[in-house]
């Protein structure tokens, strides 16, 4: 059975950084992309990094220069560096990845920023 847990969310001053992680366990064939989303109250969730199998990354426009989409195949972490957070940036936080046939969610992580 696969599952994705998420940590490393937390309060934050604005300025600040964490890092969020996201465990993988079970196996999973035809990976396309693995990703971060996030989805701020009232608002529809949205994508923030994604690295594709070939390793390449996108960014929102919003996180570019601030954040940074990683993972560890050994460890089977996928891992989003978030520096400079402003309040803005405050979210609950989906790890996400995406396959042939279907995705797969975390259950999320809370990522506050204080003015």
């Amino acid at each position: 059975q696969v599952q994705l847990v998420e940590s490393g969310g937390g309060l934050v001053q604005a300025g600040g950084s964490l890092r969020l992680s996201c465990a993988v366990s079970g196996s999973i064939a035809g990976i396309d992309a693995m990703g971060w989303y996030r989805q701020a109250p009232g608002k529809q969730r949205e994508s923030v990094a994604v690295i594709t199998d070939g390793a390449s990354t996108n960014y929102a426009d919003s996180v570019k220069g601030r954040f940074t989409i990683s993972r560890d195949n050994a460890k089977n972490t996928l891992y989003l560096q978030m520096n400079s957070l402003k309040p803005g940036d405050t979210a609950v936080y989906y790890c996400k990845i995406g396959t042939y046939w279907r995705d797969y969610w975390g259950q999320g992580t809370q990522v506050t920023v204080s003015s």
